[in-house]
Formats: C-alpha cells, sequence, structure tokens
C-alpha cells in the first residue's frame, strides 16, 4: 500500500508543480528546494540500504516527504 501511495502522492507533487511553472507562479525558491530534496531523500535512502534497512522502510521515507511536498504545495 505505501508503495501506491507513493505513486499516487508523487504524480500530485509532479503535477502541481509543473502546473505552477506553466503558469508563471513556479519560483527559484521551490526550484532549490526540489533539486535539494532529491538529494535529501536519496542520501537517506542510501543510508537506510547500507545499515541493513528494508525496501519498505525506504518507501516510507519517501512517502512522509512526498506527502509533506502534497500538503505544503496544496496550501
Amino acid at each position: 500500500m505505501d508503495v501506491n501511495g507513493l505513486a499516487i502522492e508523487s504524480q500530485i507533487v509532479i503535477w502541481t508543480r509543473l502546473t505552477q511553472i506553466a503558469l508563471g507562479r513556479g519560483t527559484a525558491a521551490e526550484a532549490v528546494l526540489m533539486v535539494t530534496e532529491k538529494v535529501a531523500a536519496l542520501t537517506e535512502a542510501s543510508l537506510t540500504v547500507a545499515s541493513g534497512g528494508s525496501a519498505h522502510k525506504v518507501v516510507k521515507g519517501y512517502r512522509k516527504r512526498v506527502r509533506a511536498n502534497v500538503k505544503r504545495l496544496r496550501r
């Protein structure tokens, strides 16, 4: 279920960001945040796997970050 939720919520974030950019509402700060979040999430996932964590734990971590983006972008 976490993978399905991650897929749906990720698409919401992508769609929202692309719509903001297309409508001229995208900001440089959002673009920087988008990139830095990806680097931080990859680092966290790598550390989880390197320390013996499961794929479920990695997905759970990604989903937590994506849910926070959905919430923030919908304001």
